[in-house]
């Protein structure tokens, strides 16, 4: 018989770290994520429970399978995933995990979860990232996110850090790493303060500048004609 492991009852819930890609519903009224490797076809929200990926009627984590949510205990070894090319549009997590658990060296197996903090990455240009805009990929009713500077965004469907946080609720917060209007992090909440509101205005300046570039051109175009 193998020996089972004593079970643990932690006073409060333990904390892991993860990475998942943003999704923003098709409608633009709510806000996700999406994992990077086995659920990555199950969008999840800021609280959410797991399910079997496999479609078995078991309740994750259940000790034969795979399903349930993963997360890492360091948040060092979740950042280093980040380095990988198919992961570099993806952003960093900080979650709760709750309900039943299953402890493994590196970190959980778990059934429940709740998203604290979604630290984004810079644009794929490098430079600090001002919204979250359409990466070109996606699932059903789920358009994917990727991390957008004030050059890159134009007309692309995006939202603010802000912007999302608000979507997802639960009160996530979402940090964009040295974005550049404010000079430093920009932690969005359920409220809008000054960075928000400074995050909110270079996202809009943004846009305004891409549509007078391209009211210019058509300008152009016409005296030529």
């Amino acid at each position: 018989m193998r020996p089972w492991l004593p079970a643990e009852r932690p006073t409060e819930p333990p904390t892991g770290y993860k990475i998942a890609h943003p999704m923003l519903s098709q409608d633009g009224t709510r806000a996700g994520f999406t994992g990077v490797s086995l659920g990555g076809a199950l969008p999840y929200g800021v609280l959410d429970d797991a399910s079997c990926v496999y479609g078995r009627r078991h309740r994750p984590p259940a000790r034969l399978c795979d399903c349930g949510f993963h997360c890492v205990h360091e948040r060092e070894v979740a950042e280093a995933l980040l380095c990988t090319a198919e992961h570099r549009s993806a952003v960093l997590l900080e979650v709760s995990v709750l309900g039943a658990y299953i402890r493994f060296e590196r970190g959980f197996r778990y059934a429940r979860q709740r998203v604290r903090t979604a630290t984004v990455g810079p644009c794929a240009c490098d430079a600090p990232a001002v919204a979250l805009a359409d990466s070109g990929g996606g699932r059903p009713g789920w358009r994917g996110l990727a991390a957008a500077c004030a050059g890159c965004v134009r007309a692309r469907v995006s939202v603010s850090p802000a912007g999302f946080a608000r979507r997802a609720g639960q009160g996530l917060r979402v940090i964009a790493g040295g974005a550049g209007a404010t000079g430093g992090p920009v932690a969005a909440g359920e409220g809008l303060g000054v960075p928000e509101l400074v995050a909110e205005a270079a996202l809009l300046q943004a846009r305004l500048d891409w549509f007078q570039s391209q009211l210019a051109r058509l300008g152009e175009r016409g005296e030529q004609g």
